[in-house]
């Protein structure tokens, strides 16, 4: 009855791995490109492997009931095809709903034959820390659109909703869980929360769409202007938060309390 997590050492994988044992599952395997410095917890089971190299995949899959499936679009298909005749029962995918861009990794697995779970978040916590460089310097954030809202989740809560469908599968079998945080928040009340982690004023400076794409396409490349649009569109049509989280684990982080956690990022 092996759980195999993919990306098992990229954010959410490894949470997950933390959350699986905490649970006291003891048949864990962790997929890492790079096991000689993945320093994963004692009893797991670590295989050298990586998505994108789906050679590698084979001897992974050897004795896998559920797999945890890390967002790789490129390679879903031969890495499903591989699942299936490992003789995988059941998938639980990090994707997203027919308007994102990991929402080819639904429809793939849909069609796979195994039984499947989506995980469908919404904007990650992290993202936030994007914003970390110009907090430090000039305790100043500069956007287009300070109304755009969204409901962010933290990967923790990300990581311990896959945990949860992995070990209550049959209750999960042919779900999509859309995945929030708590409240949906503007990007004004975000940096709000995060002055109150910080304990100084920041500032939040209105400044154009393409100004914004150009101070984020050396880190994102062509994706900034998927993201500013996002942001656009989040202002008539802002993220509603969803129950699901808390009805899966019983709880959700709030924003101000995860920018507490995580305020070293900011100073």
């Amino acid at each position: 009855m092996t759980i195999l997590v993919t990306g098992a050492t990229g954010n959410i994988g490894r949470i997950l791995v933390d959350h699986l044992l905490a649970a006291g599952r003891t048949d864990v395997r962790a997929l890492t490109n790079h096991p000689e410095r993945a320093q994963l917890p004692a009893g797991v089971e670590i295989a050298e492997g990586f998505l994108g190299r789906v050679d590698s995949l084979p001897d992974a899959l050897i004795g896998v009931d559920q797999i945890y499936l890390a967002p790789y679009p490129s390679t879903i298909e031969p890495v499903l095809e591989l699942a299936r005749a490992a003789g995988v029962r059941h998938v639980v995918d990090l994707a997203g709903p027919p308007e994102n861009w990991w929402y080819p990794i639904s429809v793939a697995v849909e069609k796979s034959g195994m039984h499947w779970t989506h995980l469908w978040p919404g904007e990650f916590m992290e993202n936030s820390t994007m914003w970390a460089e110009r907090i430090i310097e000039s305790g100043c954030v500069r956007e287009p659109f300070p109304d755009a809202a969204n409901a962010p989740i933290a990967m923790d809560d990300i990581a311990s909703a896959a945990a949860a469908v992995l070990i209550d599968e049959q209750t999960h079998h042919g779900r999509s869980h859309v995945l929030t945080g708590p409240e949906t928040l503007t990007r004004v009340q975000l940096l709000d929360r995060i002055s109150g982690a910080v304990g100084r004023p920041l500032t939040f400076e209105t400044v154009s769409r393409q100004e914004t794409i150009d101070d984020l396409t050396p880190s994102m490349g062509d994706f900034a202007i998927t993201y500013v649009d996002g942001l656009e569109s989040s202002v008539d049509n802002p993220q509603q938060v969803d129950r699901t989280l808390t009805e899966i684990t019983g709880t959700a982080t709030t924003f101000a309390h995860w920018a507490r956690r995580n305020v070293h990022s900011f100073r």
